[in-house]
């Protein structure tokens, strides 16, 4: 166990919140939102205005600080951007002192038990945000300067396989779009002239809004769907779901089945209407309130085919036209949904596609493997770093 001095953050750091108003923001300035920001750490769309409106204040940043995303602190925002530029006020930027190595507080705060830590300690139960002054109060281990540097870079070593792996996933899943692009044409302007119907009546039983438990009821029980478990239309972990407490009847009324199709319905605008095909499911399985869930109807349309075609900008821009906007959160219902128009080609040509993608899925589940062992030992890594044993 490592001797290192443990320091409040605000000894040897500072949330730096400089803020800029709408009227200041010129337009070469980069922006940077929580959407731009993976769980990994990496920026992903961040990109200069071009005339794009800005109607709140910001916060500026540099390629000095650290960017630490206070909402939803379980999602992990925490990034070191290499450019300058703004970010919104749900980040706070912060600038290290002289003791205290950028990147070293970077893996820190990134750890799964600083993660939890944070989690814990936020209010608000639909939105809940990390108190800037409860950030600045967690406790830092401090070694010396070199050590700091020398963990930093075997860390940054190690995300970097991590990277290539995620990096390979991402491939694959833009050759499932090149699939669908080549058998289908694109979505919008329909250039094969398929036929087109509502996706309500392309669903056998649906759309059905998920469940709504406490927070309280959390921590033992069936496994929960939660928005943050897919992305591409694809549910990535089904072993990490949070699990929650549940009766009998609400495990039969909630309870998902392989090839359903979720629909987020609750959201920040950017994340609105995402979707995924649920797999082969191993126990019991519920869907929490923000989505709700239907099933195609196997006569009229191939669930893969549907839930590819639901990625598609076609798609994303009727719901963004179909969109209930509030603050912070925007979100669409059933009968949104159901007046979806879908492009409906042959059933034949649709199973073509889902073979195609049933090859791809079997790579990328080896992929996920592979980098699930990475991730393993990446864990391993940040442990023993911060004890003192690396």
């Amino acid at each position: 166990m490592s001797s290192w001095e443990a320091v409040p953050l605000a000894k040897v750091a500072r949330l730096e919140r400089a803020v800029i108003s709408p009227a200041e923001i010129r337009d070469d300035m980069t922006y940077v939102g929580l959407e731009h920001i993976t769980g990994d750490g990496a920026f992903v769309g961040a990109s200069s205005l071009h005339g794009r409106v800005i109607e709140s204040a910001k916060f500026r940043f540099t390629e000095h600080h650290l960017l630490y995303g206070k909402l939803r602190p379980y999602l992990a925002k925490i990034a070191c951007p290499d450019f300058g530029g703004i970010c919104s006020t749900d980040i706070l930027p912060v600038l290290t002192g002289p003791k205290l190595e950028r990147r070293f507080l970077f893996h820190f705060l990134r750890q799964p038990a600083m993660v939890a830590h944070a989690t814990a300690r936020s209010t608000g139960a639909n939105l809940p945000r990390l108190s800037p002054s409860v950030l600045e109060t967690f406790e830092v281990p401090l070694p010396p300067l070199p050590e700091q540097y020398r963990i930093a870079k075997i860390l940054d070593q190690a995300e970097m396989v991590r990277a290539k792996r995620r990096t390979a996933l991402t491939q694959l899943d833009t050759f499932a779009q090149a699939i669908f692009l080549d058998l289908f044409g694109d979505q919008a302007t329909n250039p094969k002239a398929w036929r087109q119907s509502e996706l309500g009546d392309l669903i056998r039983s649906g759309p059905q809004n998920g469940l709504y438990k406490p927070a309280n009821a959390y921590g033992s029980g069936t496994p929960i769907l939660r928005i943050d478990a897919f992305y591409d239309g694809t549910v990535r972990d089904l072993s990490s779901l949070k699990r929650v407490r549940l009766s009998e009847s609400e495990r039969s009324l909630f309870g998902l089945a392989q090839g359903d199709i979720v629909v987020n319905r609750v959201n920040s605008i950017d994340y609105l209407g995402k979707s995924a095909l649920i797999p082969e499911l191993s126990e019991p399985t519920v869907f929490e309130s923000n989505m709700m869930r239907m099933s195609a109807d196997p006569a009229a349309v191939e669930p893969g085919y549907l839930v590819q075609f639901l990625q598609s900008q076609f798609v994303r821009g009727q719901i963004l036209a179909a969109s209930k906007n509030a603050v912070n959160q925007s979100s669409i219902n059933q009968q949104d949904v159901k007046a979806l128009r879908v492009n409906v080609p042959p059933l034949p040509l649709q199973q073509e596609f889902a073979r195609h993608v049933a090859v791809v899925e079997k790579l990328k589940a080896a992929q996920r493997a592979s980098l699930a062992q990475l991730d393993a030992l990446f864990a391993s890594l940040q442990y023993r770093a911060f004890r003192g044993e690396l």
